[in-house]
């Protein structure tokens, strides 16, 4: 039996060492993919944020540090923007329902008046015709 563990034991090292050396070459490879990845994602905020970056900075060549950080002002500048709308929409919305419900209160108001004046006017009653 100790012949058999000899060759399991030189073929597991063996198994061990291939799988160690594919790790090794697979690791750079995963590492450019990586590389790859955020490069391209970094060209595709260039590209998108472009005349934001022009404006900014028009003759230098941005790092991929500049374009990130670029990113990050405008896109908070843009959520400084939309918060900013939605209270002013907001405020127009309860200015509105203020409104309508005014209107509302003066519509019952003439309505009950217009009522009132009507019932108790002589000149609005039906005329006594005894033909």
């Amino acid at each position: 039996s100790a012949p058999h563990a000899h060759s399991t034991f030189h073929s597991m090292i063996g198994l061990l060492m291939t799988s160690l050396f594919v790790v090794q070459l697979r690791k750079p490879l995963v590492e450019k993919l990586r590389r790859e990845r955020i490069n391209s994602s970094i060209e595709q905020l260039k590209s998108l944020l472009g005349p934001e970056f022009l404006k900014q900075q028009p003759e230098s060549k941005l790092e991929k540090a500049d374009i990130l950080e670029m990113t990050v002002c405008f896109l908070t500048k843009l959520q400084q923007q939309n918060q900013q709308q939605r209270r002013q929409l907001n405020c127009l919305k309860s200015t509105m329902a203020c409104f309508d419900d005014n209107l509302n209160k003066a519509e019952i108001s003439l309505s009950s008046t217009v009522q009132s004046t009507t019932d108790e006017d002589p000149d609005c009653k039906a005329l006594w015709r005894p033909w």
